[in-house]
């Protein structure tokens, strides 16, 4: 935990500045409720040549939530880093929920693998904004690096799998 908060510490001492504590808030604020990769499922899934793609992003995303949010932040309940740290000032409100996984991180990267997986060139821009993501979330101090690092191994995870499970169904869908 201290080679942890010596990260965390280091990232403060060494990138915070005043573009950086708009932009990071902005960045993890995106994913709050993992609102652009569900917009962007949507998007993609009412446009015919891209609905595999947005049946992708949708089914890692439904995978995530069950993983991230109802199996593991629950199971795990890690605290947060900036409880160790009571005069440090957040640029978010302090998050209510356990720490392990980000969930922000493993739903970007949930989207960025489903995209890679499912062939669309869409997944080099999604990865780009997955890693600001992860970034923003230890800038902010809210998650540990390993909370990031897990986020990002399940998201690239259920990010595969969503795109297999919708490869399954489209196939199904044919078939019937």
């Amino acid at each position: 935990m201290q080679l942890e908060l010596a990260v965390l510490d280091w990232i403060q001492l060494h990138f915070r500045c005043g573009f950086l504590d708009w932009l990071m808030p902005f960045a993890s604020s995106l994913s709050n409720h993992g609102e652009v990769w569900i917009l962007l499922s949507v998007l993609l899934l009412l446009l015919r040549r891209q609905r595999r793609y947005g049946l992708s992003t949708a089914c890692a995303l439904t995978l995530d939530l069950v993983a991230c949010n109802m199996i593991l932040k629950p199971l795990i309940g890690r605290a947060r880093p900036f409880a160790l740290r009571p005069g440090l000032s957040l640029l978010v409100p302090p998050p209510g929920d356990a720490s392990f996984p980000s969930g922000h991180t493993a739903a970007a990267f949930a989207a960025a693998f489903a995209l890679k997986t499912a062939g669309s060139p869409l997944w080099r821009p999604a990865l780009a904004l997955a890693a600001v993501t992860a970034f923003s979330r230890l800038y902010l101090y809210v998650h540990w690096p390993t909370d990031v690092l897990g986020g990002i191994l399940l998201g690239a995870a259920v990010g595969w799998a969503g795109a297999r499970l919708a490869e399954v169904l489209v196939k199904e869908a044919k078939q019937s």
